[in-house]
């Protein structure tokens, strides 16, 4: 009986010891256990993320970042599950950790850095188009400078660089919040906002699929290091792995092909 006993302690001991061990394990840790890194993005950015309407699944989700994002997969080993969201959504999964990483055209923002564990910066394009607006055509000349804002609706999304941007640098103007980009290209050629938000690249691709929007004169004081890649914040071991792999596209000098094959499929299916 006592040696049944000491048995079974044991096994409870040995129970305890290995649950403690999966308890302690690190998110990176738990990816690589499950094979799978999750990552969320909003695929409204052509050329960074976007939808082909000819493709099904996982496969429908492209971009440069995305061929980016799958890169890291591979490198971690694992296989990358894509959650498409709107871009909010994206940044609130990610911060409380019900996804492991996200990619979505994410500039590094103090606020960001206080809630998520940011990336080092990396370039898809080595051009830089700014930050700035579209508005109608027919309009253009009236927005040169900050002040022809002034009362007018802007549509940025919510949490986005660009409505900072909007905060900081067009006091006057109103900021009207959207979910994506694609409904605030709508809002604009239908007239219920003055302007939309974008960054110069994005913009310059809208202007390319809708003739009676363009880039206006004004553009914000804005200079950009590059992109970052985000996961949820303490998870260090994570984030150095997602650099490391980050490092190794820069190395290699794979971006830039991969976000000209991005422009190349998106202006062929005539996507924004």
């Amino acid at each position: 009986m006592k040696k049944l006993i000491t048995f079974a302690v044991a096994i409870a001991m040995a129970v305890a010891c290995l649950a403690g061990v999966a308890l302690g394990e690190n998110r990176l840790e738990k990816i690589q256990a499950a094979g799978k890194i999750i990552m969320a993005t909003s695929p409204d950015f052509a050329p960074m993320e976007f939808m082909n309407p000819n493709l099904t699944g996982q496969e429908a989700i492209v971009g440069a970042e995305m061929t980016l994002a799958r890169y890291i997969a591979e490198q971690l080993g694992v296989e990358l599950v894509i959650e498409a969201m709107d871009f909010s959504a994206v940044q609130g999964a990610v911060t409380t950790g019900k996804v492991d990483m996200a990619m979505s055209g994410f500039a590094y923002l103090p606020e960001r850095a206080e809630s998520m564990e940011l990336s080092i910066f990396y370039n898809m394009d080595s051009t830089d188009e700014g930050q700035g607006l579209l508005v109608l055509k027919e309009n253009v000349d009236a927005y040169a400078t900050a002040e022809d804002f002034a009362g007018k609706k802007v549509a940025v999304q919510n949490a986005s660089l660009q409505y900072n941007l909007l905060v900081e640098q067009l006091p006057d103007a109103v900021p009207e919040l959207i979910t994506n980009l694609n409904e605030a290209v709508m809002m604009l050629i239908t007239g219920k906002v003055d302007g939309v938000g974008v960054s110069g690249a994005n913009g310059l691709a809208y202007a390319a699929n809708y003739d009676t929007i363009t880039m206006c004169g004004f553009y914000y004081d804005y200079s950009s290091d590059g992109n970052v890649a985000a996961v949820t914040k303490g998870e260090t071991e994570l984030m150095a792995a997602v650099n490391e792999a980050l490092q190794k596209a820069i190395d290699e000098e794979l971006m830039q092909a991969w976000y000209d094959e991005a422009v190349a499929l998106a202006e062929s299916l005539g996507i924004d």
